[in-house]
């Protein structure tokens, strides 16, 4: 499945991020196509609540490099369902929403690295290693097993991988608002903790009342 590879070099990205804490790699990257591609234009850097705060520690450099990929996987979860037909009308609602919410906060947090003289998180591959567990993070076969689910089935699977994975991003946006001393980027932390708390209550409720 080619989304499948995307997600793969994302969560590479993301633990290359958590473990060095440095500025990204200047390795070329190879894309797939059909997968999301993550926007690296510095134009974001107007679009998220002005200019960025130059204050930055290793916390928020760590937040944005390992959320970024987070929410490309959700975007593409979002699309996966969308794709399918017999969704019902609610849990469609849902997966847009998601869509419409995340894909600007990705903008937003590769601002403020470039802002902070780091290297945008971009779609591209890393060489083979390891990668560590990222909070909610789903598998390659996770993502198959939704790929895989018809209409109403893949609707309650969506919902429960959703949970999750949003209950991995507030629990890395927690830690960003204890450790970070950037104002947009704990901002947009305590921004992720209100929105996708509120999102898993109502996706706990859809699967109730499923």
């Amino acid at each position: 499945m080619k989304r499948t590879l995307a997600f793969s070099a994302l969560t590479l990205t993301a633990a290359l991020a958590l473990s060095a804490c440095t500025s990204g790699t200047d390795d070329a990257a190879e894309t797939t196509p059909g997968t999301t591609t993550v926007a690296t234009s510095t134009t974001a850097t107007s679009a998220a609540d002005g200019e960025v705060a130059a204050d930055h520690n290793d916390a928020d450099i760590m937040f944005a490099q390992a959320m970024i990929p987070h929410h490309v996987q959700a975007v593409d979860m979002s699309e996966i369902l969308l794709a399918k037909e017999g969704v019902p009308a609610d849990v469609a609602g849902l997966a847009q929403r998601v869509i419409a919410a995340q894909g600007p906060e990705i903008d937003r947090m590769n601002a403020m690295l470039e802002a902070w003289g780091e290297a945008p998180v971009t779609g591209g591959s890393l060489p083979d290693m390891d990668h560590g567990d990222m909070a909610g993070m789903m598998t390659g076969e996770d993502l198959a097993a939704l790929d895989a689910a018809a209409g109403p089935e893949g609707a309650r699977l969506y919902l429960e991988q959703m949970i999750a994975h949003h209950e991995g991003a507030v629990e890395m946006a927690r830690a960003q608002v204890a450790d970070g001393v950037n104002p947009q980027a704990v901002g947009l932390a305590e921004q992720v903790i209100a929105d996708q708390e509120a999102e898993i209550a109502e996706m706990e409720q859809m699967l109730d009342n499923g």
